[in-house]
Formats: structure tokens, sequence, C-alpha cells
């Protein structure tokens, strides 16, 4: 049996022996450390508040270049994948080994010297209680330097993480404390700089009056609005799908957009957002800080990103967007409601549910939406919806000649809790939709047709009531491929014998219909293990004992991939390097009937 924890997502399909997760950690600039990703294991607390804003004005200096004009490659909570951007990346003209200043008076309370995550990284707490973080830095300078030095000999290593007491290595605003550098999971010369409070939540530093030498008076740039159905009776343009809103031309930084069709709906609805900012004289794309939503006039939602908290918030990203969306199309939509699962202290009023918006038949709902960025540019976007009741199936139907000797076919998805089965070509021989079976074991449903349009013929079913065996139309039958339901917000085991799954009660978001499966190997295939879908993310670990013919026999033969979120391709003989890369970015296994090598996990 081989055992492991996998992290982020569920699992993309296992194969030649090896279990392949779609998760991400190592070799990206992903705000993380060894230190805080042990501490994310645990149980999370729910977060809380972000704190009043308690820092003057200049308090802090700018690290890099103070006093010249500079610009940042990335803002603070901007959308990144699986994790929110912790602070502010300050560009450096390109290059490395530029002066870093301490912020402000304080200590040295921690450095690290790593390959990974923040690279060279070092803390300073300061009076106030706060604590400001220089990452990816090339080099470390004065005391604190031969203090590393000289433990790095004593240990024998060069990855060391040091923890220092006040008064140790005190610092002045204006010190030159190290040299910046692109080390860690930096794809570039820069400083990744954050301000933490105590709780050890990521501030956003230009909320405190900003810095002189970062010049902004360009808005936000909306890209794409969005409405989706959140209930089973609600429809979007007729549909239980997601509309799309994008402009015919990208507007200007700060402009106005409004979109003169209206978006006939019913029943419960949730908006949704696409858009970044730019600061003056840059073209990188950063985030968009604060989100408001008036419907007819009056506050309906909105959300600051000013505090998030470290680590384990900044994983709430995959649920703060629209994250199987984004697989699927590349753009990143920002929900704008409080969506199950997510305790992010971003909203106004706060409270699970919020900015969802209930639509009823014969009204007309004015959606105004507002974009800002940390000082205070703002981009407006107006939306139209029209309350209109969902029209019955029958009223949609096609001509009968258009669909006569076509055969039935069917395809079926999950959202949220909703099974949508979707016929092409379902009428029957009275030219209506006929009902669709759903089976368990000598248990049968007839379900209705919750609407037609063109050749296909949609039902909806609330997967809550039970999980069916099979689909059956006519002819036309499918398996349902989901085993079991796995609820959110408790410790959940479930077992088959090829493996065995430990859901924690911090693994998942929202319930879970939990597809596996097991192929033994063949002749042209190997051994395979397939949990779930990448397009499912994860909270906390989800726990994995594999069964089968061959683990547990010589070398190890459970690899971890926390790269990629596409499969990889079948393993081959003799392909690959003959030993692992040997940095730690890349650590790989060497795989059984293979010397392929993937991911940056062993187990």
């Amino acid at each position: 049996m081989l055992t492991s924890k996998l992290v982020r997502r569920l699992a993309l399909p296992v194969a030649g022996g090896f279990l392949l997760l779609a998760t991400t950690t190592h070799g990206q600039d992903d705000g993380s450390d060894d230190t805080t990703a042990h501490r994310a294991s645990g149980p999370i607390r729910p977060a809380a508040a972000a704190a009043a804003m308690t820092v003057a004005p200049g308090y802090f200096l700018l690290p890099i270049m103070p006093g010249q004009q500079n610009f940042l490659a990335a803002s603070m909570g901007e959308l990144r994948p699986n994790h929110f951007h912790g602070g502010l990346d300050i560009k450096t003209a390109s290059v490395i080994n530029k002066p870093v200043y301490a912020a402000a008076d304080g200590y040295i309370s921690r450095l690290k010297q790593s390959s990974y995550g923040y690279g060279n990284v070092l803390y300073i707490t300061h009076p106030n209680g706060l604590t400001t973080v220089y990452g990816h830095l090339n080099e470390f300078l004065g005391p604190v330097l031969a203090e590393l030095r000289q433990r790095q000999y004593e240990k024998q290593t060069y990855e060391l993480e040091l923890f220092f007491e006040k008064g140790q290595f005190p610092v002045k605003r204006g010190e030159v404390v190290a040299k910046s550098g692109n080390t860690g999971g930096s794809a570039g010369p820069h400083l990744h700089w954050e301000v933490r409070d105590g709780q050890d939540r990521q501030l956003n530093p230009l909320e405190w009056g900003g810095f002189a030498e970062i010049h902004d008076h360009t808005g936000p740039i909306l890209q794409a609005l969005a409405v989706e159905p959140l209930g089973i009776a609600a429809r979007v343009q007729g549909r239980f799908e997601r509309t799309l809103l994008v402009p015919k031309v990208q507007p200007a930084p700060g402009a106005a957009t409004v979109f003169p069709d209206t978006v006939a709906c019913v029943g419960q609805v949730g908006l949704l957002l696409q858009g970044f900012d730019r600061f003056d004289q840059a073209w990188n794309k950063n985030g968009i800080q604060r989100v408001t939503v008036r419907v007819n006039g009056q506050p309906h939602y909105q959300h600051v990103i000013d505090a998030v908290p470290f680590p384990n918030g900044s994983r709430q990203v995959n649920n703060f967007v629209d994250y199987t969306y984004h697989l699927q199309s590349g753009r990143m939509l920002q929900k704008l409601w409080v969506d199950e699962g997510n305790d992010l202290p971003f909203y106004t009023p706060p409270g699970l549910g919020q900015g969802r918006l209930t639509v009823e038949p014969g009204k007309v709902y004015t959606v105004e939406y507002e974009l800002a960025d940390s000082y205070s540019n703002k981009a407006t976007a107006r939306l139209v919806l029209r309350g209109e009741p969902a029209t019955d199936y029958a009223a949609l139907l096609p001509k009968p000649a258009a669909m006569a000797a076509a055969k039935p076919l069917l395809r079926y998805d999950i959202t949220r809790n909703l099974l949508r089965t979707v016929v092409t070509n379902a009428l029957d021989t009275a030219d209506v939709p006929a009902n669709l079976t759903l089976r368990r074991a000598s248990r049968q449903l007839a379900l209705r047709p919750s609407y037609t349009k063109g050749r296909e013929t949609t039902y909806l079913y609330d997967l809550r009531a039970g999980l069916p065996d099979s689909l059956v139309f006519g002819a036309v039958s499918k398996k349902f491929d989901r085993q079991v339901m796995i609820p959110a917000g408790q410790e959940t085991s479930y077992t088959t014998p090829h493996l065995n799954l430990v859901f924690g009660p911090q693994t998942l978001f929202a319930p879970l219909y939990l597809n596996t499966a097991y192929r033994p190997a063949t002749a042209a295939a190997p051994e395979t293990w397939i949990v779930g879908s990448a397009s499912t993310p994860l909270y906390l670990p989800l726990r994995i004992t594999l069964r089968g013919r061959h683990l547990g026999r010589g070398r190890p033969t459970g690899v971890v991939q926390y790269q990629s979120v596409r499969p990889v391709p079948p393993l081959h003989r003799h392909q690959g390097p003959r030993r692992p890369p040997t940095g730690p970015a890349r650590r790989a296994a060497a795989l059984p009937g293979g010397r392929r090598f993937i991911g940056a996990g062993v187990v």
C-alpha cells in the first residue's frame, strides 16, 4: 500500500502506478514557505475581520529606490493560481543587487535561505506590532549575515531558517539590510514586499496613503461580466447556464461601460466579473482592490481585498473565483457573492450567501458595478436584468420534422448539488420530450423536462435527494459515475477495494460528488487509479491510501505531482533523464517501467 497527503485539488488520472495530483506549491512566487505550509494542515479558524487602518501615512519607507519614481510588477491581493498575491512586487530595473532598505525601525526577527517560495527572505518586526517581509533577496547584509554563515557551517546545510529575539539585530528606518535578487520562485528580478499584522494577515501597504514613488492615476479595466443561475428554478436567458457579457471593444482604463441589452432571468442568480488594474507607465495587469455593486440604487455587495489571512485564507482564491470555468476557458471570473465554504474577511456586510440576487418575474433590476484600486481610481459598468418567468418547455419545441429519425444523445454534468442532463433529439412520437429515468437498484424516478431549446432538452435534479446508478432515456442508457457524496465540514472516509480516502473537516469547500476508478495493468496500459477531477479545488489535504498489485514492492511507486493541471502523457521506457533533477523545485522519483521524471514532490 502507498499512503500520501494530497493538497489543493483533486487528482488527475494516475498512470504507471503513479498518483498524479494537480496542485501547485514549489516553483512559483506563491508566498509559501516550509514553516507556514506545515501549519496550514491543521484546522482552520474563521477568518478575522480586517483591522482598522492604524498606520500613519509615511510610516513605511518604500524599500527599493526610495525618493525615486518606481513601478510595481504586482499589487496586493492579485488573483494568482491557488493564492492571492500577498504583497507588492517592486521592480528593480530588471537587475539584481539593488539596495534593500528597512521600511521602518525595528529588529530582524526571522530570515530564511531557500531555493523555492520566497527564496532568501528577511522579516523585520516593528514597534507597532507589524512585520515587513522582504523576499527573493540575492544577499543578506550586516551582522545577520555572519550569524547565518556560522549556523550554516554548524549544521552543514545551505537551506536554513533562523528566528531572532528583540534586540539581537536592531535596524533603523532606511538602513540597507540586503540586496535585491531573483531567488526562490521568482520569475524575474524584483523585491516581494509584504506587511503582516500579529495574526499573520497580509495587509495592503498602499491603503495608508500610498507611496509618492508609485504613480497611479489609471483606473481599472473591465473585461467581462457574467450572470449565472444558482438554484434549480433559476434561469438566465431561458437556460440553466451562465451568460457571459464581453464588451465589443475593451474599455479604456477608468471608463464607464454600459451593456445595452437586458438579460432575461428569474430566480436566484449570481453576478461575476473579470477585470484588471494598471499603474501609470506600466503594462503589468494588476489586481482590483475593491468591487462594489448596487441594485436599483441600493447597496447590494462589496468586497475589499485589504487583509488576507496567511496562509489558509490565501488558498481560498479557488473559491473566490469560478475555478472550474477558469480551467476551461482561461477567464478568471470573480464571484460577486459569498459562496459556500468562503469565510474570507473581505465582504460588507459579511455572511454566507451575501451578494446572491433573487430576480422576480415582471421586475427590472439595474445593476451598477464600481471597480476601484488602492489610489481610488475607478471604473464603472451598468447592466439591466429583466425578470422573466421560465417558459414552459413545450412552448419552445422545434418542428418535429427537424428531429425525425435522429438518435437521442445523452450527456450530463454537475453544478453544485444539481445534476444537469442534456438529451439531444429528445422528442417522442407525441412531439413532446419524454421523461428521463433515474435508476437506483430496483427503484426509478421519472424526471420531467426542465426546458427545451432547439434540439436539446435539459433535465435538472437535486442530488441531495439521492444518487442514481444510471440515467436512461428510451434505449439510451448511461452509467452515473459518482459513487458517493462527501459532505464538507466533517471528517469522512470512503473505501473501495483499491483505495481509501480520508477527507478532513476542512478538505472541501462544498459537498463533493466523488468518482473513483481503478484499471489493472495490461500489456498496453499501466496500472491506473483515478480519483475525482482536477477541476475540483480542495482547501486542505486529502489523504489517499492506494492498494494495487505492485505497490510496496521495491522502489517507491507513488509520486505527488505539484506542477501541472493538465494530464501527463503516458510513460514509456527509457524516457527522460536517468537521475532526478537536483533542484528542490524539480525533485522526483524514478518511475518503474521508465525513466521519466515528473513533478516536485516525492512520496
